[in-house]
């Protein structure tokens, strides 16, 4: 299949590692000219680097950027735009907020939750939509959880804006067709990230076990045994934003091996 991706302008927030890097690694593999976004520039040298000796693409660049910073969101697609010309694909993508449960939780903390997994999404459509409506078309995705389907213990503040990630898409889905532009939302299960270690790790010692009897019990819970692999879920970003893509939108898709019960 012919994904159509390249010499397309690509960005990807907070893709220094984890499932934001190996989808800009398939970006690249793919033909695309891509940007990376993220906090830690040292992190960021390294992933550019090594994205371009694994796919042989040198069209692949950093930008660093805080994505609670409204006006680093807009250097971002500022930098992509003079670089590449244009914006054809927008990866929205953020750390996890702190596990916990309501009581544990004040004002600042919602917050800065909210402005880590919402509102940052928000301000970087907003920067991409004018490129996108000039050049008559493109592709967002949104990466969320799998709460987005099942709310997770212990994850208040990721099983709120994470919804909201998806009403956002849902809306958009309807006023963006017109313009060619499509969005959807993808909630990963338990792929094997830092993240999800440490979400492991920090459940170990909740309940006085060790990590191994954790991540043991955890993949016995999934269909297929075992965690994702990055390139898993990556696989299905990259689809989504291609340009073999043309009628999907609006959707919020899991990449959780059958994990999630709900209809």
């Amino acid at each position: 299949m012919d994904l159509k991706l390249t010499g397309k302008s690509v960005i990807v927030m907070a893709a220094s590692k984890g499932l934001g890097k190996a989808t800009a690694e398939l970006f690249a593999h793919e033909g695309a000219k891509v940007v990376i976004a993220s906090r830690d520039e040292r992190e960021l040298s390294r992933a550019v680097e090594e994205i371009k000796k694994s796919t042989n693409n040198h069209a692949v660049e950093y930008h660093v950027c805080d994505v609670t910073n409204k006006e680093e969101i807009k250097a971002v697609v500022a930098f992509a735009k003079e670089k590449h010309g244009t914006v054809d694909v927008l990866v929205n993508n953020s750390g996890g907020p702190p596990a916990g449960t309501f009581n544990q939780f004040d004002d600042e903390d919602w917050q800065k939750a909210y402005e880590l997994n919402l509102l940052s999404y928000i301000r970087a459509i907003r920067e991409v939509l004018p490129h996108m409506r000039e050049q008559g078309g493109g592709h967002i995705v949104n990466f969320a959880s799998s709460s987005i389907k099942q709310s997770l213990d212990n994850l208040l503040l990721s099983n709120t804006f994470r919804a909201g990630v998806v009403g956002l898409a849902k809306s958009l889905a309807q006023e963006l067709s017109q313009d060619n532009i499509l969005i959807n939302t993808l909630g990963p299960g338990r792929i094997a990230t830092g993240r999800v270690e440490s979400l492991d790790r920090t459940k170990a010692e909740r309940n006085g076990v060790t990590y191994e009897e954790i991540k043991e019990a955890e993949e016995y819970a999934i269909p297929m045994r075992r965690y994702g692999h990055p390139a898993e879920f990556a696989r299905q970003a990259v689809f989504l934003c291609s340009g073999a893509n043309t009628y999907v939108t609006g959707q919020a898709l899991l990449v959780d091996g059958g994990l999630v019960k709900a209809l």
